[in-house]
């Protein structure tokens, strides 16, 4: 005999926990599967809304209207505008719920900051990040396990290293079961569904097929994926039910991706949590193509200098930079995950300390001179030597006459020791996803919703395009966490 639940969530982590969370409290009989054995590590950090009461704590101020304008336009409006206001309209009272119901009685709370500086359109911020915390100084790691335990408190009932394998509907189009697979024993389990299910099953990026197949140019922008659990099954099964997806790619990649000098971009795409990130690519140093040549304005947002690699020979780039350099790190002001102290996990021993590993690891290089560094970077000497030397008396004039790069940010490149590091980018998460609407039902080409078919979190799509706009620091979990909780309260009340 089949188990019965009212709603179904599948995957745990941001998107799921909060659907779970929210279902329940519905009122519903709900049980939610992973095809892990864990998800407390996948809850992110930093969070981004619009009017949190932490937000109001901080005085933080942020106009809806400019921010969704902005948005549109980074995407050049291949995004639903619906989506982009629900996420504005509902994300505060979801950082206040969580904040209120599962962070303060485990003695956490969120932390604002009003810090989004900027000069140039191409860098346009917003202070949207509510940071997880205990003490102000460092974030609560691990904190998604206690969204998982409030989950349960509601009647939630998990079941861990359980795949779905298929959706299945009846006559009428509904979704009325799911099969599901144990990673444990391979057995096959089929579950009735009253209500609905909810899909928070990631993006796709751990599978190449599919990056081949929904956004190829991921193989020639990234070395690395750090989400090997995005596997696109979730997509895949709603699919096969005749849910509609996204015609163009979106994702996050990280500037990050140090390799040794001489790789070949065509040849790496390493998946696992351990892939290696360098922090220091997010800086706005000097970097120039394989040639010795600069070729951009490296001060944009992270995804940008990926797009820019793609025109350049072997798709990857090269930071320089001297010890002086190193000492300027916090006036180049960068947001988010690359700031220099808390919030951002960063403070100048840990930068030192990451920098000296990778010049243990070869994939930094250290030298007395310009042309010594050009050589251990197989660059040729005399181009490298004349970039740095334009940089350089650029930098002391105050005018970046080539690219345009702000005052601010520019330092001159003069005295050893020097340092070299090749990029290529990391691969965070696709966001390219299936069509939903501002309800969270999954749609199909008719854009008319599947019955009792939600989604949430990154196998959702209609939200992002291209790159990522990182000037918004935690909109990604934002979006995850709320369109969550809002699949979950609608996949009740709807159905």
């Amino acid at each position: 005999m089949n188990m019965t639940y009212d709603v179904v969530v599948v995957g745990a982590s941001n998107a799921g926990g909060f659907a779970a969370a929210a279902a329940a409290e519905n009122g519903a009989k709900v049980l939610c599967i992973d095809k892990m054995g864990s998800v407390d590590h996948l809850y992110q950090n930093t969070l981004g809304s619009i009017d949190s009461n932490s937000q109001k704590r901080a005085g933080v101020k942020i106009d809806k209207n400019k921010v969704i304008q902005y948005l549109t336009a980074f995407a050049q409006d291949n995004v639903d505008q619906k989506l982009l206001w629900a996420w504005a309209n509902h994300s505060g009272e979801t950082m206040d719920w969580l904040e209120e119901h599962v962070l303060k009685p485990e003695g956490i709370h969120l932390h604002s900051y009003t810090d989004a500086y900027y000069e140039t359109l191409i860098n346009m911020a917003f202070p949207t990040a509510n940071e997880i915390t205990r003490d102000d100084k460092s974030w609560a790691r691990g904190w998604g396990k206690y969204v998982v335990q409030y989950a349960e408190k509601q009647g939630v009932k998990f079941s861990w290293n359980t795949k779905l394998e298929h959706l299945i509907t009846d006559k009428a189009g509904k979704v009325i079961e799911i099969e599901t697979k144990s990673r444990e024993t391979n057995k096959i389990n089929r579950i009735n569904v009253t209500k609905g299910v909810v899909l928070a099953t990631g993006g796709y990026g751990a599978n190449t097929a599919l990056v081949q197949k929904w956004n190829p140019t991921l193989l020639k922008k990234c070395v690395a994926t750090k989400s090997p659990r995005d596997d696109g099954s979730g997509q895949i099964a709603a699919m096969e039910v005749g849910a509609a997806r996204d015609d163009e790619g979106a994702s996050i990649i990280f500037d990050r991706g140090a390799v040794t000098p001489g790789t070949n971009i065509k040849d790496t795409y390493y998946i696992g949590w351990d892939a290696k990130m360098l922090t220091l690519g997010s800086f706005p140093f000097l970097k120039v193509n394989l040639k010795g040549e600069r070729f951009f304005n490296e001060s944009a947002p992270y995804q940008f200098e990926m797009n820019a690699n793609m025109h350049q020979p072997g798709n990857l780039d090269i930071a320089i930079f001297n010890e002086d350099t190193m000492n300027h790190l916090k006036d180049f002001h960068t947001l988010g995950c690359s700031r220099v102290g808390w919030p951002g996990g960063n403070d100048m021993d840990s930068f030192r300390k990451k920098l000296q590993e990778n010049l243990d690891r070869g994939t930094a290089v250290k030298a007395d001179s310009i042309e010594e560094l050009a050589e251990k970077l197989h660059l040729p000497r005399e181009k490298l030597v004349a970039t740095v030397s334009r940089y350089n008396q650029m930098a002391k004039n105050g005018v970046d006459e080539d690219f345009g790069k702000e005052k601010y940010r520019l330092f001159p490149i003069d005295g050893a020791p020097y340092y070299g590091i090749t990029f290529g980018g990391v691969l965070l998460a696709t966001f390219d996803g299936l069509h939903i609407n501002d309800h969270m039902s999954v749609l199909d080409e008719n854009n008319d919703p599947i019955k009792g078919l939600y989604a949430a979190g990154n196998c959702s799509g209609s939200f992002f395009w291209g790159s990522y706009p990182d000037r918004l620091p935690g909109l990604a979990a934002g979006r995850a966490t709320t369109f969550g909780r809002l699949a979950g309260k609608y996949v009740v009340r709807e159905n």
